[in-house]
């Protein structure tokens, strides 16, 4: 690793990659945590180095429009932690479904955590280089440091040094900017501004959503448990046995296939697209609604005033 890098390209990265990569971190970690717990450790949770603190992976897409370097948005990737190899048939199912919705973005490069770059990460920048000649990596680091007011936010570009007679790519660290849109800062504005719901519990009304959630899949996962209880009792003869309660079990088994295909999915994916297409829609026409409002007050509060012989504004 050599010292950042002052002729590169200029990077913008937007706040919707930090919260993507956070939440990938938070989703990972916890699941790790519950299958140490139980007993039953993935080795895909837990870190390519065998620490206990589990990394994460996936490609960051964006555009480049000259030496401006602009990173939208991030989707997860599939790496096998032992041979450090990218499932390319996924990787390439992604970009499709992305170049569909978004088709000025391409993936600009590959994001991880951890305190900083390891040497393992250069045989995966390697890999997407196929893909962007010169990708980028956007690195955050999860440990909490209360001390530092900077985002923990790195990100590396490569260079090609002679080391010791042999020319070798290694990671400079490149300058930054966060830029938003209006959509991300009201975004994260109302995130930011969540309060408690009844004025003196601790939890959010987010948090308050996500346990109803929590509490529905439990449920499922108890009828669920019922049902296989109810039919393995049947099948030792415990109870005795009912036709009806078999045939909809089975049409319900029957149903299960349907969700793996791949029309599924592109229907899935189209369903979600649309349904967040009417959110932004809906958003935007609230947002200009608002706007609406307040300059007609702007006018009815200027038009009284210069009335009344005041000094007015220019706007």
């Amino acid at each position: 690793m050599a010292s950042s890098s002052r002729s590169g390209p200029t990077f913008k990265l937007h706040p919707l990659v930090i919260v993507n990569i956070s939440d990938h971190y938070t989703r990972v970690k916890a699941q790790t945590q519950r299958s140490v717990s139980t007993g039953t450790a993935s080795s895909s949770l837990t870190a390519a180095n065998g620490s206990a603190a589990p990394r994460v992976f996936g490609c960051v897409i964006g555009e480049q429009r000259g030496r401006t370097v602009e990173i939208f948005n991030s989707f997860e990737m599939i790496l096998d932690p032992i041979s450090q190899t990218l499932d390319r048939a996924f990787l390439e199912k992604k970009q499709e479904l992305y170049k569909k919705v978004f088709p000025n973005f391409y993936i600009l490069g590959w994001y991880s955590t951890g305190n900083d770059a390891e040497e393992s990460d250069m045989q995966i920048h390697k890999a997407l280089m196929d893909i962007n000649e010169s990708p980028v990596y956007v690195l955050l680091n999860p440990a909490i440091s209360h001390a530092k007011k900077d985002l923990p936010v790195t990100i590396f570009e490569t260079e090609l040094h002679v080391i010791d007679g042999i020319p070798q790519l290694i990671f400079v660290r490149a300058n930054y900017a966060i830029e938003t849109v209006e959509a991300e800062r009201i975004s994260v504005d109302h995130v930011a501004h969540l309060k408690p719901s009844d004025g003196g519990s601790a939890a959010t009304q987010l948090a308050a959503h996500l346990t109803g959630i929590h509490s529905a899949i439990k449920m499922l996962n108890s009828r669920i448990r019922i049902v296989h209880q109810y039919l393995l009792a049947m099948q030792r003869g415990d109870v005795p046995l009912e036709n009806s309660l078999l045939r909809q079990v089975s049409s319900l088994l029957r149903r299960l296939p349907a969700m793996e295909s791949e029309k599924f999915q592109d229907d899935f994916l189209m369903e979600f697209n649309d349904t967040l297409l009417m959110t932004y829609l809906a958003m935007f026409t609230n947002c200009a609604s608002t706007m609406n409002e307040l300059v007609e007050k702007f006018s009815t509060i200027y038009d009284r005033h210069s009335r009344r012989g005041g000094r007015t504004s220019f706007i």
